[in-house]
């Protein structure tokens, strides 16, 4: 006799799983595009200082191109 009673029944059961999906959904999305939006907020120079600290380009080639942005 007390089959979903906790839901509030029936049709309500069904509401309530919808609820906590798109819910479900909506942490995950946000939690997703807090990691890229990160990644975009990176500047020009901030890639180049980067780049130079990894060791992709040597010292001239990074002072040619800062020299480049500040213009």
């Amino acid at each position: 006799m007390h089959d979903f009673n906790f839901f509030g029944g029936g049709w309500m059961m069904f509401f309530w799983w919808f609820i906590i999906i798109v819910l479900v959904v909506f942490v995950i999305r946000a939690l997703k595009n807090s990691g890229q939006n990160n990644q975009k907020k990176e500047t020009p120079m901030e890639i180049l200082k980067r780049r130079y600290a990894n060791g992709e380009i040597d010292e001239d080639e990074f002072n040619k191109r800062k020299k480049e942005l500040l213009k």
